[in-house]
């Protein structure tokens, strides 16, 4: 997905993906749903990484993961390593 557009049908496949793990539904993915997100993704990755990661995609620095932010990430294809 890296680089191009997405369809309607992709980007609501990826707001699924956001919602599910967005566990207080309030809109935004905090650390702790990251870090559950990335563990489900790939078992082994380190919690350090996954806070390294979690700054990057969180560009406004506000502490959450909005969904255009999501949607940015998960373009890039970062959750594929």
């Amino acid at each position: 997905m890296s680089g191009q557009s997405l369809t309607e049908a992709q980007v609501a496949e990826v707001r699924k993906e956001f919602d599910f793990f967005d566990n207080d539904h309030n809109g935004m993915i905090d650390l702790g749903e990251f870090i559950e997100l990335l563990t489900v993704l790939s078992p082994k990755t380190k919690v350090k990484v996954v806070e390294e990661a979690f700054s990057m995609i969180d560009e406004n620095a506000d502490g959450h993961i909005d969904f255009d932010e999501f949607l940015t990430w998960w373009q890039q294809g970062w959750w594929e390593y």
